[in-house]
């Protein structure tokens, strides 16, 4: 089923990928019991990592003294998003700060969620991450320097855009968004659907006070005024 839907003359965008605890690699344990007397009456217990699927990654993360899922604002986790899909920089290139002020000069907004990607598509944290197979696009220091300074609250990754290729970049890039509480939303997926690059996203973390991360239901809602370019 396409992931796509209307609502009110909306178009709404689902950008999570579907949860299989028989196939996911990380962890995603569910057990389901009766909890007893005369009525059917199931629940689940859900074993699952902070970091499956698609997910929202806080600064608690990555700082000890970080604020948690449930320490941040539940505007944190919504807002007016652009899709940043560089077209133009050869496989395995890091995003430099020049080549985002030459997509969204003029584009961006302070307080926006910015979603990267490329055509070099690689599902992540899989065995192919960080093979001869994998083209995606890097980020480092250069780039969340960009971010930061243009006063993101949010940074995507479609799955042109590596967010594990190597220390030296992974460091930095946590370190100068984290600790202005930038969060990171990883694992979106159906970004193929979207039929603007500007849109209203949610992506609402469980209030969780001391969870580092969370996985969430992202989706887009194109068209809402005040949600466009």
């Amino acid at each position: 089923m396409e992931p796509v839907y209307e609502l009110n003359g909306l178009r709404v965008v689902d950008l999570t990928k579907v949860l299989d605890p028989k196939t996911e690699s990380r962890r995603c344990h569910l057990i389901r019991y009766n909890t007893g007397g005369p009525i059917p009456d199931y629940h689940t217990a859900m074993d699952l990592t902070s970091h499956l699927g698609t997910h929202c990654e806080c600064p608690y993360h990555h700082y000890e003294d970080g604020k948690s899922a449930g320490d941040l604002p539940l505007t944190t986790f919504m807002g007016r998003a652009i899709y940043v899909n560089i077209d133009f920089l050869p496989p395995n290139t890091h995003i430099e700060g020049k080549d985002l002020d030459k997509v969204c000069e003029g584009w961006i907004k302070d307080g926006d969620i910015v979603i990267l990607d490329s055509p070099y598509k690689l599902a992540p944290f899989t065995p192919d991450s960080n093979t001869e197979k994998d083209k995606r696009l890097f980020i480092g220091e250069d780039a969340a320097w960009w971010f930061r300074n243009h006063h993101v609250k949010c940074v995507g990754f479609g799955d042109g855009v590596s967010v594990e290729n190597c220390n030296e970049d992974v460091k930095p890039f946590h370190d100068i968004l984290m600790e202005v509480d930038i969060v990171f939303l990883e694992v979106i997926k159906n970004l193929e659907y979207l039929s603007t690059d500007t849109f209203f996203l949610s992506y609402a973390a469980l209030p969780i006070i001391g969870c580092d991360s969370c996985p969430v239901r992202a989706y887009a809602i194109e068209g809402l005024p005040g949600f466009t370019r």
